[in-house]
């Protein structure tokens, strides 16, 4: 079978007026977390009893660095369970022959642990000046990537913000129900984004992404990136058109460099760098931030902040917090499969004493790979950082002294 067939749960007569559920959706938590936004989580108890039966799955994976579609077929009164052939796991080094010289030893070491034995990749960044601090299992890390499944809503809901579809509490009228934006970013909700992207079209959906540095190669004379390409014509409409593309990426693919240098911009308030990766003590010690273009985006970056940072507390990515929650993180969970492999994406940017990170984790394998457990794997890896005192001190006066805003921080 080509493509991806949604997963449902059986009586599912109710998701007509609530949504699909998404795979990107942990088992709920019992304890609440702290919110640490830039600004009040606006979210309404009635709002998120919505959202905890809404949200769609994401969506399709590449092989080899070409993009294969996917249908989203939703099923009623159905149990569907898919077949994976991958594996999740790797009993070999994984991070033979990647060039660490120039990298955080300390950050290195962080990302290796919480990767673990899960096949995939961890690139993690400061935003402040496009400085890849650690770039675990480099070989994957610059390959041509995969689809971006959920993490596509970040451009999309930032290209909506700007054009001033909505801001982050419109209530958007779906079938059956209304959903702000922020719970739609929270739960990772398909429906949602598919009506915006409509509204947006595609042009305007691609011009706002290739600004924000999709299609092209995010680093500096990285040796050995490939490129992740953004169509210069939507998907048929057979295959769902630019709603599909904008709930979950169908027909992009990224790399996780791409993601990473995207969302540094949203952390850093509006700085596209290129990402630089540093091979030698004598180039760190030289290092010279190189700005690839400005963005007019941060007034808009704190609506994006409540939906990340309630996907962190309440959503798709709130096991991160089962082992970190000394600090905020705010984040995007994607989950894709397609012929027998799954894709799991997370990405986020903190708020720490010595400034912001950016990290992006990239799994691929079988049922044990998905968004929310990329999710898990960068709370271990901040633990990992928390532990070996990365950040100055730690116990209570740390997450006291945690800086307000990422907007500016450095590291």
């Amino acid at each position: 079978m080509k493509g991806l067939t949604a997963l449902v749960m059986a009586g599912t007569l109710a998701l007509a007026a609530t949504g699909a559920l998404c795979a990107d959706a942990p088992q709920q938590k019992n304890q609440p977390v702290k919110h640490h936004s830039r600004r009040t989580h606006h979210a309404s108890a009635a709002a998120r009893s919505h959202a905890t039966a809404t949200v769609a799955h994401n969506h399709a994976a590449t092989a080899n660095g070409q993009v294969r579609t996917a249908t989203y077929t939703h099923h009623r009164r159905h149990h569907y369970y898919e077949r994976f052939t991958a594996s999740s796991f790797v009993n070999y080094d994984q991070t033979a022959g990647d060039v660490t010289a120039g990298e955080d030893p300390i950050v290195r070491a962080a990302a290796i642990e919480a990767l673990g034995e899960m096949n995939g990749t961890a690139v993690v960044i400061n935003p402040a000046n496009g400085r890849i601090l650690a770039m675990v299992n480099q070989k994957l890390a610059l390959s041509p990537g995969a689809e971006p499944c959920s993490t596509i809503k970040l451009s999309v809901a930032l290209a909506a913000l700007k054009e001033g579809l909505v801001t982050s509490d419109t209530l958007v009228k779906l079938p059956g129900f209304r959903m702000n934006m922020t719970d739609a970013l929270a739960k990772s909700n398909n429906l949602y984004f598919e009506e915006i992207g409509r509204q947006l079209g595609f042009e305007r959906v691609r011009s706002y992404a290739t600004q924000f540095g999709l299609g092209e190669l995010a680093g500096y004379n990285i040796p050995g990136e490939q490129l992740g390409t953004y169509p210069d014509q939507p998907i048929s409409e057979a295959d769902g058109g630019v709603g599909k593309m904008c709930s979950f990426g169908q027909g992009v693919n990224m790399t996780p460099l791409q993601l990473g240098a995207f969302v540094a911009s949203l952390a850093n308030g509006g700085t596209l760098y290129y990402l630089q990766h540093p091979s030698t003590p004598d180039e760190v010690a030289g290092f010279t931030p190189r700005i690839k273009r400005k963005l007019d985006i941060a007034r808009y970056v704190p609506e994006l902040e409540d939906g990340m940072a309630g996907a962190v507390e309440y959503g798709t990515a709130r096991h991160l917090r089962d082992s970190f929650q000394a600090l905020p993180v705010f984040g995007k969970t994607g989950t894709c499969s397609n012929n027998g492999t799954r894709f799991g994406w997370f990405v986020s940017f903190s708020d720490t004493p010595q400034g912001s990170l950016v990290t992006v984790f990239f799994l691929e394998g079988g049922r044990a790979t998905f968004g929310p457990r990329a999710a898990e794997l960068t709370g271990l890896f901040y633990k990992g950082l928390w532990d070996r005192n990365y950040f100055g001190t730690n116990g209570t006066e740390a997450a006291a002294t945690a800086a307000p805003s990422a907007v500016g921080a450095s590291n």
